[in-house]
């Protein structure tokens, strides 16, 4: 693990793979942490240059300090491309982390080779309707003032199997106990404010929509609103996985992903 500071938040990020081309930065979903992309960096690492972090927070980073909002995301996320010294990277997000990748891009798209944005929102309030939104606030509520003996963070609709693959069982089960009550709830109320659909059409580099067929969180018409507003963007659906889908398809999604980097190199 390799560490970088920004704005008093240590943030942890796991290195492997030593490929020529521009890095694959990877960002995982809210209540998750670096070690999702398990499938991915074990497969691609022969190829790339591949980095998942922790975001703050989660995983090994060290906690946010209060009003620590989704431009601190994306600027906590610029630090660790910059600490590379790679130049522009391939940026991967899915759900949650597809939205700091489209904040990152609103901010510093001179760190951004292309985009991989899967299973992502542009924030709930550009991607869903309004009443879904309140519908996931008032859930999100009801689960973080729990007693701390029933906090489940595990949000509905994330396997279109409707449990983890057996074979990342083990691994769901440690991240999900491992979340932080504060991140999680600060994460899903800054998706129910954000609104980044401004972001979608000024987008000029490559990009790679890559969707769970299955999807119950993000459906495909977010998807398809993401592939009519983003020129030139590629749509890959994996057909029957959901919401999660890197671990759900891990293959499918990782012959994607090594395609449109290789082909974007």
């Amino acid at each position: 693990m390799a560490t970088v500071r920004v704005s008093g938040v240590e943030v942890a990020y796991a290195r492997v793979g030593d490929g020529p081309g521009p890095p694959l930065v990877l960002v995982h979903a809210a209540g998750l942490d670096g070690r999702m992309w398990q499938p991915q960096t074990e497969a691609l690492a022969d190829d790339f240059t591949v980095v998942a972090w922790d975001e703050p927070g989660a995983g090994r980073s060290s906690d946010v300090p209060a009003g620590f909002g989704l431009a601190d995301y994306a600027r906590a996320l610029a630090a660790v491309v910059e600490d590379l010294g790679r130049g522009p990277a391939h940026v991967a997000g899915l759900s949650w982390g597809g939205t700091v990748v489209l904040e990152l891009y609103r901010q510093r798209p001179e760190l951004v080779r292309t985009l991989i944005l899967a299973d992502a929102y542009a924030g709930w309030r550009g991607s869903l309707p309004a009443d879904e939104v309140t519908a996931r606030v008032v859930a999100a509520e009801r689960m973080l003032t729990a007693p701390p003996e029933e906090f489940d963070p595990t949000l509905p609709g994330l396997f279109a199997a409707g449990a983890p693959p057996a074979s990342f069982a083990g691994l769901f089960e440690a991240m999900q106990g491992e979340v932080r009550p504060r991140t999680l709830g600060a994460q899903l109320h800054l998706m129910a404010e954000t609104d980044l659909r401004d972001v979608l059409p000024r987008v000029a580099v490559p990009v790679l929509l890559l969707w769970g067929e299955a999807d119950a969180r993000s459906p495909l018409a977010v998807a398809r609103d993401f592939a009519a507003e983003i020129a030139g963007a590629e749509l890959v659906l994996l057909p029957g996985a959901g919401h999660l889908s890197n671990l759900e398809d891990p293959e499918g999604f990782t012959r994607a992903v090594r395609a449109f980097c290789h082909a974007h190199a």
